[in-house]
């Protein structure tokens, strides 16, 4: 069952199938009763038809009767049968019906006593009825009877059974046209699922770029999220693809200086030693740099957010250990509910870079600031130190890859480059300034 067209179906056929089953089960009982019912009233009614029908004798004592309403109590072995017995039990009168036949049926009741029951005569089953009845004659002497009137059970069993033939039959063609219009119906409302799978195989071939079509609202955020995945898909290439021309038209300058080196015989072998050592190391810098930049992973609208503050912690307290001779005064004022949505290592690659060159730069004090904007939806990061500070001319030159400020601290110039084109990829903002502190503020935001 890897179809899922296939399991709704099963399960609304079992369903469907249960649902008919227990009301066929219902409807037959309703009807049992029913019948039963209506051949009690039905046996009530040939009762007083022949009290009706009872005639009197010249003193008042009662005669059976002549003429019968119903036809088949005079047709022998009709199936309807009827006794009249005294108040000592014996047979007074008995129908027509039962010329030939042994079965007894004296069941004496009380006056306006009556009793329906089910009896099993001679091979025989019969529904009967039996009621009392007191009849006075002209001297007032009452004398006591039982009317007894009985149907064989294969008249009331044919009704159940011809009842049964046309449910079930009915309940069957009904199940049929509801499984074929269940199966039209799931056919209609699983077909997005197939538009979406077509429209993947297109993107697969080539024939589109994204999933465009007209989809129901369930399906609208599996298709975002669906489009953001091959757009992050497609914005990874093409960064590995302009990382790799990068990288290689980095490596031209180089090669061509190391092919010279080797060219030229009348070189100093140590200006030679360290002419290769200096472009080595170049040339390391270039591959780490266009490596770490091919790798940022972006935004993913499936990405699990990340709290900010932790990331902060650990980075404090790394740099508190590797700068311990410097004697940093951190101020940390983070907001536990901001968080970052994308990989945690290009958090920790841009907070780290820059909380980095505030440790390096700083006089004595650094400050984070972490603080969200519920209104516009976005995550904003300051960190400031009391350094030198950066010139409002020379901002756009630091964040160059390679350029840096102040030679006299170690470096290669990378750092803020780096976090820039982060935070870059991840459609967010890297804006420099001055601090109240003195030196410089960085302010990274990222919008939701």
């Amino acid at each position: 069952m890897h179809s899922l067209h296939s399991r709704l179906l099963l399960v609304a056929s079992l369903v469907l199938a249960g649902f008919l089953g227990a009301t066929g089960l219902a409807l037959d009982k309703a009807f049992r009763v029913s019948a039963k019912a209506a051949m009690k009233e039905r046996l009530q009614s040939h009762i007083y038809a022949l009290l009706a029908a009872a005639d009197e004798d010249e003193n008042g004592r009662m005669t059976p009767p002549g003429e019968l309403p119903e036809p088949r109590f005079s047709k022998p072995d009709s199936g309807l049968y009827a006794v009249i017995t005294g108040h000592d039990g014996n047979p007074l009168w008995r129908s027509t019906s039962l010329t030939g036949s042994d079965i007894d049926m004296t069941e004496p009741q009380q006056p306006g006593k009556r009793r329906f029951i089910r009896l099993a005569r001679s091979g025989v089953q019969l529904y009967a009825l039996a009621f009392g009845a007191a009849w006075e004659d002209y001297a007032g002497t009452e004398a006591l009877y039982t009317f007894t009137v009985a149907e064989d059970t294969r008249v009331f069993q044919s009704e159940i059974d011809s009842f049964r033939s046309t449910l079930w039959r009915w309940l069957g063609g009904m199940a049929l046209v509801l499984l074929l219009v269940q199966a039209v119906i799931l056919r209609w409302g699983l077909r997005p699922l197939r538009t979406v799978t077509a429209d993947l195989q297109q993107i697969e071939k080539g024939h589109a770029d994204r999933l465009d079509g007209q989809y129901p609202r369930e399906l609208t955020g599996l298709t975002s999220s669906l489009n953001s995945l091959i757009e992050h898909s497609k914005a990874v290439q093409i960064r590995y693809r302009n990382s790799l021309d990068d990288l290689a038209h980095s490596l031209k300058t180089p090669l061509a200086i190391l092919q010279s080196s080797t060219r030229d015989s009348s070189a100093d072998a140590d200006a030679s030693n360290t002419l290769v050592r200096e472009q080595v190391e170049r040339m390391d810098e270039i591959i780490s740099h266009q490596l770490q930049r091919a790798a940022v992973s972006g935004r993913t609208t499936l990405a699990k957010p990340v709290p900010v503050d932790k990331v902060v912690y650990r980075l404090a307290r790394t740099l508190d250990k590797v700068y311990r001779e410097k004697q940093v005064t951190v101020d940390l004022e983070l907001d536990p509910s901001a968080t970052f949505t994308g990989d945690e290592a290009d958090l920790t690659e841009v907070l780290g870079n820059l909380l980095e060159n505030a440790y390096k730069y700083c006089s004595h004090t650094v400050r984070v600031l972490v603080q969200t904007h519920q209104h516009a939806g976005s995550v904003e990061i300051s960190i400031e130190d009391d350094g030198p500070g950066i010139a409002a001319d020379q901002v756009g030159t630091v964040l160059q890859r390679g350029k840096r400020m102040d030679e006299s601290v170690p470096g290669q110039g990378l750092g803020l480059s780096m976090a820039y084109e982060i935070v870059t990829v991840y459609g967010g903002q890297l804006a420099i300034a001055a601090s109240p502190l003195g030196g410089t503020l960085l302010r990274v935001t990222f919008n939701d």
